[in-house]
């Protein structure tokens, strides 16, 4: 080995896990996305979960097999069902169903964490109908040195905060009122649709919340709107790293973008 061998940089791995349900329009824009992205292949490893589908996700995901281990070197598809579906004609914001709803969505995340999840440094949560992000994104979060990172999800660019589960203040201020910082902001609770932590957080215990969580935590709201007092899911997630001593962060101006609908 050289000596400028000895000293080159090694690049972290990195796990993008994304859990998807009725996804079948989406994922030839996300294998399209998965492809472009900058960080090498020998680095980047990817686990999907199929759960409770109607349509040919699966399918689609098993044909695609091939193709996600060309990009990446090392590929993890999971089918787990866990016997829930809205009722026809609700929307999937139904008020009555978003606590069970958001609980079996954490299910399925911790799931697909703990049957993806091998040696790898950082874990890039990317839901399937993020449609479009830098090709730079990895090392963009990695550049800040921070553990846990959420960008800022927006429908349009410059347009008002997605995601709005990525919170401050009990719920008072988003990602879109710190709009222009320039640098990451804390955060109290944090979204999933684009989330990067860093891999020995989740070996140490951080888990997606199935229940109500920091029902006493001074981070947690006074009272959800719906389900009363804990959070649930990636808030709870948020919750549970400051519990656990690690500050959640946000970027304002690192935006991207949610399909519509």
């Amino acid at each position: 080995m050289t000596l400028d061998a000895a000293k080159a940089p090694v690049s972290p791995n990195v796990l993008i896990l994304t859990p998807v349900k009725d996804a079948a329009p989406h994922l030839e824009t996300y294998f399209d996305r998965i492809e472009k992205l900058s960080w090498p292949s020998g680095n980047l490893s990817i686990g999907l979960l199929e759960s409770d589908s109607r349509d040919a996700t699966w399918d689609k995901l098993q044909a695609a097999r091939g193709r996600l281990e060309r990009r990446c070197r090392r590929t993890t598809l999971v089918k787990r069902d866990f016997g829930f579906r809205m009722p026809e004609g609700l929307p999937r914001w139904a008020p009555a169903y978003q606590l069970t709803r958001r609980s079996i969505l954490a299910r399925a995340r911790n799931q697909l964490l703990f049957r993806a999840l091998a040696g790898e440094d950082w874990v890039l949560w990317l839901d399937v109908d993020v449609v479009a992000f830098p090709a730079d994104l990895i090392e963009r979060l990695l550049a800040y040195e921070l553990d846990i990172l959420h960008p800022h999800c927006v429908r349009v660019a410059g347009g008002p905060t997605f995601d709005r589960n990525g919170w401050r203040d009990h719920g008072r201020k988003f990602l879109s009122d710190f709009r222009g910082a320039g640098r990451p902001v804390r955060l109290d609770s944090v979204g999933g649709t684009v989330l990067f932590i860093r891999a020995d957080i989740h070996r140490d215990g951080l888990v997606f919340p199935p229940f109500r969580y920091g029902v006493e935590s001074p981070t947690a709201r006074p009272t959800h709107e719906i389900w009363g007092r804990g959070e649930v899911e990636t808030e709870g997630l948020g919750v549970m790293a400051a519990d656990m001593g690690h500050q959640s962060w946000g970027l304002p101006d690192l935006e991207v973008i949610h399909a519509p609908g």
